[in-house]
């Protein structure tokens, strides 16, 4: 059975920092893209990062320069560090793991900014 577990969100004051890691059981997580989507309150959901199994890491505009996507192959982890973090940022952060037809996503973790 596939599991993707995130960890590491929580309640930040604006400008402040979080680490979210997603851990895998069932799925080697060198062998798929990782990815990190939010959604909003009343939004849709959105990409954030994406990191190919090659580690080719790619951000939306919204998070470039704040936000770093990385992956410990080793430890079948997944991460994103978020820096400089602001209200805009508030939403259930989830992985995503994909490869050819198989698509896995994790349960979600909160991410609140507020003062």
């Amino acid at each position: 059975q596939v599991q993707l577990v995130e960890s590491g969100g929580g309640l930040v004051q604006p400008g402040g920092s979080l680490r979210l890691s997603c851990a895998a059981s069932g799925i080697r997580l060198s062998f798929y893209t990782m990815a990190w989507y939010r959604q909003a309150p009343g939004k849709q959901r959105e990409l954030v990062a994406r990191i190919t199994s090659g580690g080719t890491p790619n951000y939306a505009d919204s998070v470039k320069g704040r936000f770093t996507i990385s992956r410990d192959n080793a430890k079948n982890t997944v991460n994103l560090q978020m820096n400089s973090l602001n209200s805009d940022d508030t939403a259930v952060y989830y992985c995503n793991a994909a490869m050819a037809v198989s698509n896995y996503w994790g349960q979600g973790t909160q991410v609140t900014v507020s003062s």
